[in-house]
């Protein structure tokens, strides 16, 4: 790929380290950019940078948010004996969607993986158990996808919640073995959450 303008073409490679974006997109936003008005792409950059830059991670979840506790955790409206677990704010968003839950979030920020060189130290498992001890958590929903990353998870989180008395719920099979929960559709994710079941350890 040709470019008369070393600007360009540094949008361009900026651009296409974005998931999902090769250099031939990357172009096209770049181009859309030019064509538009100063003003507009000066909204856009500064959209960009001040959300970088003032973002945060709630103190209690490690939800993404404006403050130091994000707006889910702050609402007194929700069931707060209830923390629903989930791999990262993606499924959060997703089960949100639904509309079908009312409990609070724990982001683990991913799945154990030794494959991947991610252990129980590398994600936000001491937090939760922190949380468990202290607050009056009745039930713990492992929304966590399907797979045998996520199963090993589930499992190891069991072991660490289970003798604290606090039960421990799956959301129900309608997602399948294998899938990621961000993509599956909102009316089966609600129904997975609504229909969850008590975890069995095998």
């Amino acid at each position: 790929m040709q470019f008369s303008s070393r600007l360009i073409e540094k949008a361009v490679d900026a651009f296409a380290t974005l998931p999902g974006i090769g250099r031939k997109t990357a172009l096209r936003l770049v181009l859309h950019l030019l064509k538009q008005e100063k003003v507009i792409t000066g909204q856009f950059t500064s959209a960009v940078a001040a959300m970088r830059d003032g973002i945060k991670e709630c103190s209690t979840c490690h939800n993404y948010s404006d403050n130091d506790e994000c707006q889910i955790c702050a609402d007194p409206r929700r069931e707060r004996a209830v923390v629903c677990v989930v791999e990262g704010v993606r499924d959060l968003m997703a089960i949100e969607d639904t509309s079908q839950y009312r409990g609070l979030y724990h982001i683990l920020g991913g799945v154990i993986s030794p494959i991947e060189g991610v252990g129980p130290g590398e994600l936000n498992i001491d937090s939760l158990v922190q949380r468990a001890q202290k607050d009056e958590i009745k039930e713990v929903i492992m929304a966590i996808s399907p797979t045998i990353e996520g199963e090993t998870t589930i499992y190891y989180l069991t072991k660490k919640l289970q003798p604290l008395g606090i039960q421990i719920t799956v959301i129900a099979r309608g997602v399948a073995f294998g899938g990621d929960l961000e993509y599956a559709d909102e009316v089966t994710l609600g129904r997975s959450i609504v229909a969850r079941v008590p975890y069995e350890s095998k």
